[in-house]
């Protein structure tokens, strides 16, 4: 068998290719890349990966021609509001062109734009499905507005008309809100995670600030799909304050605004709503007060009306009370006098009586003692110095101390010896 060459052997598939797939072929597969070119082609990338592990499964190279492009991409954006880009899901209509140099190719001729919105919603759809299944889908609805609603965290770009306009909207109002930008990029591949990163650096400070608006002016349809991400619908639905959103215009909604606390259609309209509710407030303070004022006055006239009652009523009383206690104290005084005069003439013959039984006892006691003074004053002449001396005693002194112990005197210690008459001196051997 004579060998082929790799140029025969390629142009024996491209011959093969086109005589048995010389139709076009409707595909589904993924876009991995879009490059349009200066020359007005776009070059594109398929892949279609595995459900189940996300590997890729097959893989191939497209083209869309100049004439071709410049029809396709304008109607497809149209439709879809967005233009082609890649991790989108396309159905286009390919014919399989073979070349012995470059290799396979699929020559894009046609682009199915209702597919590709169907993917959009499914997309949405699964990502709702999946909020709904981990429980937090309505977390952020669920969460109380404070009262009043004054300290606004913002999230926007520094740059946008957008936020320009909110703030101007609510410095004019003159009800005194307080708010901060926390910029994020507002459109592109960075919308996700700008504004989750701006979230956490809101909740880092979540004390200071009463609710979150995350506003975006109009744009193109394509610009607002970074709002329809899982991860950012999952921070927002699970943020401990509420969240405002007032994203594009009145015709887009985004999954964010379906977790959001209040899903507003543009930044003005977040702005006019802040105002309005701090409105409503100051008229349902305005109506408190005044229910009040009127509940006031009521409550202090029937208060007058029962004091003005019971004030009659304590004067009656009282004179009842003093004209009664009169009359008890005048019976009060008249027994009292009876009483204090029979008390007072029992007292006086009692102590006429007491009077008498005193003298004869302090007679009686003068008597007593002074038989006893007499009787002590014996004792003490029995018991005196001089009786004693008279009986043969003496008294020893040393140095003017008298001794009662031998052992206090030592040979040779000069004594006094005092007799009943006279006084001896003598020393001790």
């Amino acid at each position: 068998m004579t060998p082929l060459s790799l140029y025969e052997l390629n142009n024996l598939v491209r011959q093969t290719l086109q005589a048995t797939m010389a139709r076009p072929y409707w595909m589904v597969a993924e876009l991995s890349e879009v490059r349009p070119s200066p020359r007005g082609h776009c070059y594109v990338a398929f892949v279609q990966k595995d459900e189940h592990s996300g590997m890729l499964v097959a893989k191939a190279t497209g083209t869309i021609w100049r004439q071709t492009y410049a029809l396709l991409a304008p109607a497809f954006e149209s439709a879809t509001g967005s233009p082609l880009r890649a991790g989108m899901k396309v159905l286009v209509c390919v014919s399989v062109t073979f070349h012995e140099l470059y290799g396979m190719s699929l020559n894009v001729t046609d682009i199915d734009a209702s597919y590709s919105l169907g993917e959009v919603a499914r997309r949405r759809r699964e990502i709702i499905a999946q909020l709904e299944a981990d429980g937090v889908l309505t977390l952020n609805k669920e969460l109380p507005l404070p009262r009043p609603l004054r300290r606004i965290a913002v999230i926007s770009s520094a740059t946008a008309a957008g936020y320009g306009d909110f703030c101007r909207q609510l410095q004019q109002s003159g009800w005194g809100f307080h708010t901060a930008l926390f910029p994020a990029t507002m459109q592109g591949d960075e919308v996700e995670e700008s504004i989750i990163a701006a979230l956490d650096a809101i909740a880092a400070e979540a004390d200071q600030w009463d609710a979150v608006a995350i506003i975006r002016g109009g744009g193109a349809v394509s610009d607002l799909h970074g709002f329809d991400a899982y991860l950012l619908a999952a921070n927002v639905a699970q943020f401990p304050l509420p969240v405002l959103t007032g994203i594009g215009h009145e015709r887009d909604e985004t999954v964010i605004d379906l977790v959001a606390c209040q899903r507003l259609k543009t930044p003005t309209a977040v702005a006019a709503w802040l105002i309005s509710l701090r409105q409503d407030e100051a008229a349902a303070l305005t109506a408190l007060t005044q229910r009040l004022q009127a509940a006031t006055r009521e409550c202090l006239y029937n208060a007058q009306q029962r004091l003005q009652q019971r004030a009659l009523a304590l004067q009656r009383a009282a004179h009842t009370a003093t004209a009664s206690r009169h009359a008890k104290v005048q019976r009060m005084d008249a027994a009292l006098t009876l009483t204090c005069r029979a008390r007072l003439a029992h007292e006086a013959e009692r102590t006429e009586r007491t009077a008498e039984a005193l003298a004869r006892a302090a007679q009686t006691l003068i008597a007593q003692q002074r038989t006893a003074l007499a009787a002590a004053s014996r004792c003490i002449a029995m018991a005196g110095p001089e009786r004693i001396l008279r009986m043969g005693f003496a008294i020893v002194r040393k140095d003017g101390h008298v001794l009662t112990d031998a052992t206090q005197a030592t040979g040779g210690d000069r004594l006094d010896i005092t007799l009943d008459r006279g006084t001896l001196s003598a020393t001790v051997e």
